[in-house]
């Protein structure tokens, strides 16, 4: 079993040193080590599910983790992550596949008695390479060659979110103390309350990737950062919410599963954050933004939040219609709250009819409706751009947009004076869809103009 460990990790290493000859791009290297990141924290899951369902075990032996052998677990993620990454020029996706389920046909019956295969263990292999090494391929190769922008954040997001939440916090119970057994034993109204919790604490670094992609034309990986530089969303007030988000989800996770482990955890993020991480996307800033960068460092902290945001360039412009109740309303609200780099119009200054309110950013696409509300928020201050950051997660804007529509507002066409702005009992939800440049106000009784911000 010793000589079947070493073999099981040495070959999958020389394997891997002899493809990065082949790719010798930094891009590649990069996603490659993304991929490895991706398939690892994939197949410890993997294993944990054909613990349950019978589809293979291992032999007790030293150096297991979760009774896994590590060099097995490094030599398998090596296979389905940076390799075929690293040969994606002359591997595609379905031959890549294809290849690792025969050498995994071959070499986990090779490997008994350290593998213990059960009856179906085919079938555990074709959902580990749908489900693991599949998605492992899409974001290393999509982040190699710069495709796909949106869809390898979002498989970014889902791997980092893996790794704070799940993996980081059972390597510390491994290791030191605490367990899931304090949380699971709660009652369901806490449960509740607690992942709300989570999702607040969760936002800005959420909101923060959305910035990146859409004004910045990158993503969180530090290899495959944008290529504009971000100073809106969550970066108008912190410089670094995504590390601000993971440490306080992993001291919320500490203190629920009572691990000290999980405290130290945070701790070695915060400095290597400030030791590692930060001199290296300083100066990389610096190189890339040069004025512009030092500009914005200068009004931004890293860890301490400003209460009213930073805002450079060219004002955003949120149109309303101002003969509607709760847009009026809206536009007072926001006016008596002074707003940074933001101007409220009506929506008859904008170009095409309105459906719904829009926020327009020279920097990203349009807002529509309660996004557009959304985002003006985040030119008051923190606390009302924590809510704005919210309202915007994926799910939350959606409901909080059919609540607008059926309850508050339904969309209606704004422009031209005195147009029937219907209650929203009087919309009919079988109604054609307005046309491709509805970005309108919400409909609502007729109300005064409110004044435009002074």
């Amino acid at each position: 079993m010793i000589a079947a460990r070493y073999l099981s990790l040495a070959v999958p290493l020389l394997a891997v040193l002899a493809a990065a000859r082949v790719d010798r791009s930094r891009a590649g290297r990069a996603a490659a080590l993304l991929a490895f990141l991706a398939a690892g924290i994939g197949i410890a899951a993997l294993d944990e599910l054909a613990r349950r369902t019978g589809w293979y075990t291992f032999a007790p032996v030293r150096g297991s983790y979760r009774g896994m052998p590590v060099d097995l677990w490094i030599g398998w993620a090596v296979l389905w992550g940076p390799l075929p990454v690293l040969l994606r020029r002359a591997l595609p996706v379905p031959l890549a596949l294809g290849l690792l389920l025969w050498v995994d046909a071959v070499a986990m019956p090779a490997l008994h008695p350290l593998v213990r295969l059960g009856p179906h263990w085919l079938v555990g292999e074709l959902v580990g390479l749908l489900v693991v090494a599949l998605p492992a391929q899409l974001l290393g190769r999509w982040c190699a060659d710069r495709r796909h922008l949106a869809a390898r954040a979002l498989l970014q997001v889902g791997v980092f979110t893996a790794l704070l939440l799940w993996l980081v916090p059972g390597l510390a119970f491994e290791v030191g103390d605490g367990s899931w057994a304090a949380v699971t034993g709660l009652p369901r109204p806490v449960l509740l309350l607690l992942a709300q919790v989570a999702l607040v604490l969760a936002a800005p670094a959420l909101a923060a990737v959305r910035e990146f992609v859409t004004h910045g034309g990158g993503t969180p990986y530090p290899w495959d950062p944008p290529v504009r530089l971000v100073t809106t969303g969550p970066y108008a007030y912190l410089a670094n919410p995504m590390q601000a988000a993971a440490v306080a989800l992993l001291l919320l996770t500490a203190a629920l599963t009572r691990s000290s482990a999980l405290v130290l955890a945070a701790v070695v993020a915060v400095a290597f954050s400030v030791a590692v991480a930060r001199p290296h996307e300083e100066h990389d800033l610096a190189d890339r933004h040069g004025g512009a960068w030092h500009a914005y460092r200068r009004q931004v902290r890293d860890w301490w939040p400003r209460r009213r945001p930073y805002h450079a360039g060219p004002p955003a412009v949120l149109f309303l219609d101002d003969a509607c109740g709760p847009c009026a309303a809206t536009w007072r609200f926001v006016a008596r709250r002074r707003p940074v780099g933001l101007l409220v119009r009506p929506a008859a200054d904008a170009e095409g009819v309105l459906w719904r309110a829009a926020y327009v950013d020279g920097d990203g696409p349009a807002e529509r409706g309660v996004a557009a509300v959304a985002r003006a928020l985040g030119h008051l201050h923190l606390g009302w751009a924590v809510v704005g950051w919210t309202l915007r997660l994926p799910g939350v804007g959606w409901l909080a947009q059919l609540v607008t529509d059926a309850m508050i507002a339904p969309p209606h066409p704004a422009g031209p004076r005195g147009g029937r702005c219907p209650a929203p009992s009087s919309a009919s939800w079988t109604a054609p869809s307005p046309p491709s440049v509805r970005t309108a106000s919400p409909a609502c009784p007729p109300a005064p103009s409110p004044p435009p911000p002074g």
